[in-house]
């Protein structure tokens, strides 16, 4: 089995450029699988604004652009995917938007059935959570238990990524569970010694509770 790894969720309010210094340190520190714009609040003008400034910082590092909700603003911008949510665009909307060769991933809570789903359809990966309380989301869709990674890392080769409440000191339960990814959001921007400090912990958790 590969070792986890992180998949970056940007905050939910943020200023692009001073922001794209924090991405930049942070993607510089160590191995991250992929970065995830959320702005669920913001016009689609500054989605599109942000966007295109994280991009330029993920590529200049080979690093994926992954556009929470928005297949539309993908596209536009040339980001690398899109991460659509049960109440969000359809994976069948987003697909068709973006072709057969960007990612498209999918929230599918605590269910076995949403994932399979959605891997049979032919997501790219499929998202599980929340795990843990989370600052992100007042009330977190479902609570989710390490065990459905276990049992869908055993079961199938899509990769799953874990998210909700993700900490340096949580997730090693996680990653011994079989999560390919462990999306992180405050975990890592609000981390006490800055975003690569913490990714350099997360990174260290990761290989001390990796499965072989």
């Amino acid at each position: 089995m590969s070792a986890s790894r992180l998949y970056l969720i940007t905050p939910p309010a943020f200023e692009p450029a001073a922001f794209s210094l924090l991405l930049a340190a942070a993607l510089d520190a160590g191995d991250v699988g992929a970065v995830q714009l959320r702005l669920k609040d913001a016009s689609d003008d500054a989605i599109k604004r942000a966007a295109e400034t994280l991009l330029r910082v993920c590529n200049d590092r080979d690093r994926p652009l992954i556009v929470n909700d928005r297949p539309d603003i993908a596209k536009a911008v040339g980001a690398d995917g899109v991460h659509v949510g049960q109440q969000d665009a359809s994976y069948a909307e987003a697909r068709r938007l973006l072709g057969p060769d960007r990612i498209v991933g999918v929230t599918c809570h605590d269910s076995i059935h949403l994932a399979m789903e959605a891997a049979e359809a032919g997501a790219d990966y499929v998202a599980f959570g929340a795990f843990f309380p989370s600052g992100t989301k007042e009330k977190p869709a479902a609570k989710a238990s390490p065990e459905i990674l276990r049992h869908w890392s055993d079961a199938t080769t899509v990769p799953c990524v874990a998210i909700g409440g993700i900490t340096v000191e949580n997730c090693g339960a996680l990653v011994e569970a079989g999560a390919d990814f462990l999306a992180v959001v405050g975990g890592v921007w609000t981390y006490p010694q800055g975003p690569a400090a913490a990714v350099k912990a997360f990174n260290a958790a990761i290989a001390a509770h990796g499965r072989g």
